[in-house]
């Protein structure tokens, strides 16, 4: 089975990215959707998470506050890192353990892990091939204003806490450049797909 990240910083358009390798026929994983599983009510991972932070990051009905958390990991790279430090094992045991049923129903198939923060945690490191989606700069400024209604001022902060999207474009197997919309970024994933299928064929045969 071929395995594939997905990655790009903010607001650059990855989800429709993942989303047409999905229609394509790609078996997806969303790195987001995990990362609120692993701190579900109940969870070690959420245990963990407010013996680090206090109950405040807990709302009433005891899941997680997330907006709360956000605020106050946000502003300070020390707590951001340390946040990093208990859910990223959790992240990446869970996407294993998906990995592997995935596998065994279709081992034939490629599967896409979509992850933001993929590079930074090393993750993309256990994977065949990442592929990075970006975009203009303004473009991806405009794309955050406009999503999470934010001044420029606080869009600005948010792209500048994350790794610069030149700096990802270096590691990446494959580009999607999604600065001209959805059907000339479409065209651009439909192309990379039949080089992932040929990929997954070869892939196939050298393992035989």
């Amino acid at each position: 089975m071929l395995k594939v990240g997905l990655t790009g910083s903010i607001a650059v358009g990855k989800s429709f990215v993942l989303r047409t390798l999905a229609e394509l026929g790609c078996h997806v994983i969303d790195a987001d959707e995990i990362a609120r599983e692993v701190v579900a009510p109940g969870t070690h991972g959420l245990q963990l998470v407010s013996e680090r932070f206090g109950s405040e990051v807990l709302r009433a009905d005891g899941a997680l506050d997330r907006p709360k958390l956000g605020a106050i990991v946000f502003s300070d790279a020390d707590k951001r890192a340390q946040l990093n430090s208990i859910l990223h094992p959790l992240i990446i045991a869970a996407q294993d353990a998906l990995i592997r049923e995935i596998e065994a129903n279709d081992p034939m198939g490629i599967v896409v892990i979509d992850a933001a923060l993929m590079i930074e945690s090393g993750g993309y490191r256990r994977l065949d091939k990442l592929i990075v989606a970006h975009c203009r700069p303004e473009i991806q400024l405009q794309r955050l204003m406009t999503r999470d209604n934010l001044s420029r001022e606080i869009a600005q902060q948010r792209i500048a806490a994350q790794m610069p999207q030149e700096e990802k474009i270096k590691y990446a197997d494959y580009l999607v450049d999604t600065s001209d919309g959805f059907d000339a970024t479409r065209d651009q994933v439909i192309e990379l797909f039949q080089q992932l299928e040929a990929m997954s064929e070869q892939h196939q045969q050298s393992n035989h």
